[in-house]
């Protein structure tokens, strides 16, 4: 394990860049995703064949989709914490 910690100008940006992409667009696709897949799930809003198929695999898709969400408010939390951290250490390069 280093002892080296640093948080340069570039970390930085990236950092704020990622949770920008996470907390405003990213997130909110995901959960369009999911309230038009629920409603596209709904046999008396689309039926067929094909539909079937689709409702087949919805929940799983939907829980995979959840899971991302989560995923990826944990490591924009993570992200940030360890910044912090680093940025307290005395890595601000």
């Amino acid at each position: 394990m280093s002892d080296r910690v640093l948080s340069t100008a570039t970390a930085r940006e990236a950092i704020t860049s990622f949770q920008a992409i996470v907390n405003g667009p990213l997130l909110e696709q995901i959960s369009q995703l999911n309230s038009k897949g629920q409603i596209l799930s709904q046999p008396n809003n689309w039926d067929g064949h094909l539909a079937i198929q689709f409702r087949s695999h919805w929940a799983d898709t939907h829980q995979k989709l959840l899971a991302i969400q989560q995923s990826l408010e944990e490591l924009r939390r993570q992200i940030h914490q360890i910044n912090q951290n680093i940025m307290q250490a005395g890595g601000n390069s």
